[in-house]
């Protein structure tokens, strides 16, 4: 993405964060937990890997085709699995989101002018914005059930995640 190093980086590490816990997740015994978690992860590190500052590594030409590949193909799952839960709308709306910022990288590497149509990236910016919003207020702590809770079943730091992954998104909206 465009921008400086230092905030790259730091978004770097917090998707890259956000994607190995979301891995963690897939351990759950909830099924439904473990396939979001995976769509969860796979946007993390593909968050990560697009926020790379091109200062340190400027991608083929070639790759941003391929992640508007991948994450239309997570687009086109999402869509699908929305018919069954709500929940897969925002990852429909996610995954688009990159397959929009991947064809805005693709069409203008390494530039900070006439990246992508503003009416597209100004929505889409007021999506990611009120979903952190919104789920910020949801962060107020869940009632501790009977039982022991492992990593990947405890809601709050689920939530936690979609929140770092949303912040994550504004910033690269921002920077696009």
């Amino acid at each position: 993405m465009h921008g400086p190093a230092s905030p790259g980086w730091l978004l770097v590490a917090l998707c890259a964060a956000t994607g190995a816990y979301c891995l963690l997740r897939m351990r759950s015994r909830v099924e439904e937990q473990r396939r979001a978690a995976g769509g969860e992860a796979l946007m993390g590190f593909g968050m990560a890997a697009m926020a790379v500052p091109a200062a340190v590594f400027t991608p083929p030409s070639w790759a941003w085709p391929v992640y508007a590949a991948v994450f239309g193909g997570a687009a086109l799952h999402a869509l699908w699995a929305a018919r069954t839960n709500a929940h897969h709308l925002h990852h429909l709306v996610g995954a688009s989101a990159m397959v929009y910022m991947a064809l805005a990288m693709a069409v203008s590497p390494g530039r900070h002018d006439d990246s992508g149509v503003p009416l597209v990236t100004g929505a889409l910016l007021a999506y990611f914005v009120g979903y952190v919003l919104l789920s910020g207020t949801r962060l107020a702590p869940v009632a501790a059930g009977g039982g022991s809770v492992g990593w990947g079943d405890r809601p709050e730091l689920s939530r936690a995640c979609r929140l770092s992954m949303g912040i994550g998104m504004v910033a690269m909206l921002l920077t696009l």
